[in-house]
């Protein structure tokens, strides 16, 4: 048997519900470390939980599996989950908040997906049609407080939570999946509203963070996920952040500002981010696999490793326990009762 490798720098996407050949080949590349798993991955519970076996057969070695299952209109998984509200309707019902976030990542793990990319850490300001009701609230002082409760629920299940996007999308209209959002406030302002639940939660131990493809210029002129200054100097040195930084997807269009797909991964892994996601483009996933030097990096992988889920719980034991049943039919009720 080859020496394992080290989980790699990359997280990549796979075409299907089953793998191909070539998923495989590239699941089994030095620079991967995790796949990140869409609707169209998905059938049904039986069929995710047979494609995470395949997946970490796949490689000599850990990988990280991953999903944004957050709720409201951010669900991949739905058919044979709990259809879960958006997060903001818990600042009416925050006895269930940490209960969501426990439900949430136990019908995951009980598969064999590490970690959904939750909880959105962003405060609402009105304006963004992108974070909207995906934020807990527009006031920073519940956010955190819900965020925690959340946060705390998906640790008691087992699973590592990330943070997103930092230091704040919601004050920005624009889509940065779609091009890229200028954020003109000066620090002093971002600081004392937005940056206030990722501070929080890092004192509370947040094992990841996601930064934004947002442009900050008071700050730095290059999107906070390709900048040093925040996430080396403001994320790490000020924050005391130890954890692990996931770029956000360098095919949107709100990293196409600083250079190909090459530039960008150089510039987020430069930046400081420990895991870079390219996804929804094959061509640039293997480009990025190829140009990313291979090195082995104890602290990074160790950050990395950190994600990996826990559970002793089986699906079965889970869909029979009092509290995945009482919880579930709430989360339901809830889901439904919610204006999106």
């Amino acid at each position: 048997m080859n020496k394992q490798l080290p989980i790699g720098p990359i997280m990549i996407d796979i075409s299907g519900t089953t793998l191909s050949q070539y998923d495989k080949e590239k699941i089994a590349h030095p620079n991967s470390g995790a796949i990140i798993l869409f609707a169209r991955n998905y059938a049904d519970p039986e069929q995710v939980a047979e494609l995470c076996q395949q997946i970490k057969a796949s490689r000599n070695g850990p990988i990280l599996i991953a999903v944004d299952q957050e709720g409201g209109r951010v669900q991949r998984f739905q058919n044979g989950f709990t259809r879960l509200p958006p997060v903001a309707a818990y600042a009416e019902n925050q006895e269930l908040c940490a209960e969501a976030g426990w439900l949430m990542a136990a019908e995951l793990l009980v598969l064999g997906v590490d970690f959904s990319f939750a909880p959105v850490l962003d405060i609402d300001c009105g304006v963004s049609q992108i974070i909207g009701n995906r934020s807990f609230s527009q006031d920073p002082e519940l956010a955190c407080q819900l965020a925690s409760s959340f946060r705390r629920g998906m640790r008691s299940a087992g699973m590592a939570a990330t943070g997103k996007h930092f230091p704040g999308h919601g004050a920005v209209a624009l889509d940065s999946h779609l091009t890229l959002p200028i954020d003109k406030r000066d620090f002093k302002s971002i600081y004392s509203k937005d940056i206030l639940p990722f501070k929080h939660l890092i004192k509370e131990g947040l094992e990841a963070i996601m930064p934004a493809h947002v442009v900050y210029p008071e700050i730095d002129e290059l999107p906070a996920g390709f900048s040093a200054i925040w996430i080396n100097e403001i994320l790490r040195t000020q924050l005391g952040f130890n954890g692990a930084v996931f770029s956000d997807d360098l095919s949107m269009e709100g990293a196409a500002c600083v250079g190909d797909f090459t530039e960008r991964a150089r510039l987020a892994r430069e930046a400081g981010c420990d895991m870079i996601l390219v996804c929804n483009n094959e061509p640039a996933a293997e480009q990025v696999l190829e140009s990313t030097p291979i090195k082995h990096n104890p602290t990074r992988e160790q950050r990395l490793l950190a994600m990996q889920g826990k559970t002793e719980l089986t699906t079965q034991a889970l869909k029979n326990s009092d509290r995945w049943q009482s919880v579930s039919q709430q989360l339901i009720e809830l889901a439904n009762s919610y204006a999106e």
